[in-house]
C-alpha cells in the first residue's frame, strides 16, 4: 500500500491549492484519513481529517478555510486550501487508516510530504 500526496507549490496569501492524497496497492478498504503538516522548526499538527463515511474534523486554525473531502472510487482524499496564509506554510502529509487484502485489521500509512509555499 502507497499514499501519494500532491498538490503542493507557491502561492501567494489569499490564494488556494488543492491537495490530494491517493492510495494504492492491495486495499480492501479505507477508513480514516487525515492531513497533517508540519513547519520548520515545529511538531507535525493535525489540519484536518475525514472519516470513511465522510464526516469531516478541522483544526482551529483552519476551519471555514480548509475543506476536506474523499472520492472512495478513487481511493482519494483532497483538501482545498482557500484564503492561504504565510503561516500555512508547511510540508503537508496524509495519514491513512487501510486495510490491505488478506490482512484482518487497519494498518497505519503515511505518504511523502508535498510543500506548501505561501508569500505574504
Amino acid at each position: 500500500v502507497q499514499l501519494q500526496a500532491s498538490g503542493g507549490g507557491l502561492v501567494q496569501a489569499g490564494g488556494s491549492l488543492r491537495l490530494s492524497c491517493a492510495a494504492s496497492g492491495s486495499i480492501f478498504s479505507i477508513n480514516a484519513v487525515g492531513w497533517y503538516r508540519q513547519a520548520p522548526g515545529k511538531q507535525r499538527e493535525l489540519v484536518a481529517a475525514i472519516t470513511s463515511g465522510g464526516s469531516p474534523n478541522y483544526a482551529d486554525s483552519v476551519k471555514g478555510r480548509f475543506t476536506i473531502s474523499r472520492d472512495n472510487t478513487k481511493s482519494t482524499v483532497y483538501l482545498q486550501m482557500n484564503s492561504l496564509k504565510p503561516e500555512d506554510t508547511a510540508v503537508y502529509y496524509c495519514n491513512a487508516e487501510v486495510k490491505p487484502y488478506g490482512i484482518p485489521l487497519y494498518m497505519n500509512y503515511w505518504g511523502k510530504g508535498t510543500l506548501v509555499t505561501v508569500s505574504s
